[in-house]
């Protein structure tokens, strides 16, 4: 077996077993749980805090933004549910019921800690207190980063109106270039995997580290969703099963789907870093450049 295949072959084989090992199944069920009962929370807040800061368009961003990686045929029934619920009025900001819902969309964030330092190897070191802390952080940074893409839509399409007027001929490029519901999605999918992988888990990983298991995981996801997709329109019958409940089990099993690729994703990244396949093909490239590798330098890359 050629070297390349073997070392894929490895970190492959490293990364399932490691997986199966540290009950990831189950912790994938963790995941899918936590994210579904913090779903709710976290646009309930996230309304609440918009709107005292101005963005009175966050619902239906942040409806966007949640809700558009999923199956349309989930994801639409379920969004027009959220909208109905978050068009509630509620009283002020700091209520007992959006402070819990603060606290509950932060369980969500300590599912992907825990899940992401069993995949890296890691031990968690720090206080519960600080990592609660951490997490409720990152719920009220993605409020924030949410409301402002959602003030941001009020003015991006006065700015088309403008150029579509200044260049009518390329006004039907710019309504696909600035389609801000496939661009802003992926973008911010792509940086909260980013910043999961990073400073989520314990430990200190360099952005090339986490590379692998991010493009993993939008890939594994996309295509998930294809297929997840393809078998609720063609096979399944979720009615018959569960009554009133298929909503929510069809929600569930997807949301597992994704928790199982998230941590496949890290585990993948915990694999490759174990066997160190940046120094590898950084050996191999040296080599290929005619620089002299010891033999001792080439043990040492591969050793984990």
């Amino acid at each position: 077996m050629p070297k390349i295949f073997r070392i894929f072959y490895d970190v492959a084989y490293d990364a399932i077993c490691h997986f199966i090992e540290d009950d990831g199944f189950a912790m994938a069920s963790h995941v899918a749980l936590s994210s579904l009962l913090a779903v709710f929370p976290f646009l309930i807040f996230g309304t609440a805090l918009a709107s005292f800061l101005g963005a009175d368009q966050f619902s239906s961003t942040a409806i966007h933004l949640v809700f558009d990686t999923w199956p349309e045929a989930i994801a639409k029934p379920l969004a027009d549910q959220v909208l109905q619920v978050l068009t509630i009025p509620r009283g002020g900001l700091l209520t007992v019921s959006v402070l819990a819902a603060a606290y509950f969309a932060s369980n969500g964030v300590e599912a992907l800690r825990i899940s992401l330092n069993r995949a890296y190897r890691v031990q968690e070191t720090r206080p519960w207190y600080f990592t609660r802390l951490a997490s409720l952080g990152y719920v009220l940074i993605a409020v924030i980063i949410f409301a402002a893409i959602s003030i941001l839509l009020v003015a991006v399409p006065l700015a088309l109106d403008y150029a579509r007027r200044l260049f009518p001929v390329f006004a039907e490029t710019l309504d696909t270039l600035f389609n801000w519901r496939i661009y802003t999605t992926l973008i911010v999918l792509t940086v909260g995997l980013f910043v999961a992988h990073l400073w989520l888990p314990a430990g200190r990983r360099r952005v090339f580290d986490v590379v692998p298991g991010v493009l993993l995981t939008l890939v594994l996801w996309f295509l998930g969703a294809l297929i997840f997709a393809y078998y609720l329109a063609t096979f399944a019958n979720y009615t018959a099963t569960y009554a009133g409940l298929a909503s929510v089990m069809i929600v569930l099993i997807f949301l597992y789907m994704v928790g199982v690729i998230f941590i496949i994703g890290a585990e993948t990244n915990a694999a490759l870093m174990k066997f160190r396949v940046r120094a590898i093909f950084s050996h191999n490239f040296l080599s290929g450049n005619g620089q002299k590798v010891s033999k001792t330098d080439e043990v040492a890359n591969i050793r984990h």
